[in-house]
């Protein structure tokens, strides 16, 4: 956590205070740059680190080695390593929230979206699921990173728009994968293993409760992203439309008929004139 704070503050300083002194940022744009730049350079490594995990352990050449030989109580090095630093991470962004002075209305989104992370980062590393933990995690960093990445590019021409179509069929996409895998593991791989008895020394937790509670938690937490996603595309599309949306001016009406016999007599046009007595008619009168 130390180092995860260390480092947060060596980017912050030498990377993202550069970037707003030179761009003059408003202070909302200012807290969401900081944000996503932290984030994607998180993300970023994350992803090369994970991914190496999986070409290294033979993951993607063999899908079966999710479920296969479970519990998956004996972990390299690097594996491990690696979920003790996603842990560090996501706990060093609680006091992160008082560092970076964030808004009070801001802190329970933030409060939500670090749990949630700890939450499935810690269960499968408590579960020894760490192998499907892995490949989820990647493919959810590479999507989140592509989002965060496409906002730094926005707020720098907000005409820059491409990224984010990128980003929503990508998201889409991901968490169709994310729910086919755990279904796939937990659903069918796990419920077919012979050992289906629960053994807290030997970390088994290979029982119907817990495979149901899994994929419950799973389910339920891609459909609240997707419903925050849904809502996001829909607030996009309404902000793109009413900016689109052509001004109509109203043409000024011309009342037509006879106008008042106050306006015939003291004015041209139904405009009243200062004195009625020195209009040019009545001078000519009594030069006459």
């Amino acid at each position: 956590m130390l180092v995860a704070i260390i480092i947060h503050a060596i980017i912050q300083e030498y990377v993202l205070d550069k970037i707003n002194r030179r761009m003059h940022f408003s202070k909302t744009k200012h807290s969401k740059f900081n944000e996503s730049g932290q984030l994607s350079a998180f993300y970023l490594f994350s992803c090369i680190w994970g991914t190496f995990i999986l070409i290294s352990e033979n993951y993607i050449s063999d899908p079966t080695i999710l479920w296969r030989a479970y519990p998956h109580n004996l972990m390299t090095f690097q594996m491990k390593f690696f979920y003790i630093a996603q842990l560090a991470y996501w706990f060093h962004a609680f006091p992160e929230l008082y560092f970076q002075k964030t808004k009070k209305e801001d802190i329970p989104r933030q409060l939500v979206y670090i749990g949630l992370y700890l939450f499935h980062i810690a269960g499968a590393y408590l579960l020894n699921l760490n192998h499907l933990g892995l490949v989820l995690l990647v493919l959810h960093y590479f999507v989140e990173f592509l989002f965060h990445i496409s906002r730094l590019f926005y707020f720098s021409d907000e005409k820059y728009q491409k990224g984010f179509s990128l980003w929503a069929v990508l998201f889409v996409l991901g968490r169709l994968l994310t729910l086919i895998l755990s279904v796939l593991t937990v659903g069918f791989g796990l419920a077919r293993a012979e050992n289906q008895k629960l053994d807290f020394s030997a970390g088994n937790f290979n029982v119907l409760a817990v495979r149901i509670a899994v994929l419950a938690s799973i389910c339920i937490t891609q459909a609240f992203m997707m419903w925050k996603f849904i809502n996001f595309q829909l607030r996009r599309w309404r902000e793109h439309s009413t900016f689109q949306a052509p001004t109509v001016k109203k043409k000024p009406t011309v009342t037509k008929g006879r106008s008042s016999r106050k306006g015939t007599e003291n004015g041209v046009n139904g405009t009243v004139t200062s004195n009625g007595a020195d209009s040019p008619r009545n001078r000519k009168e009594k030069s006459s």
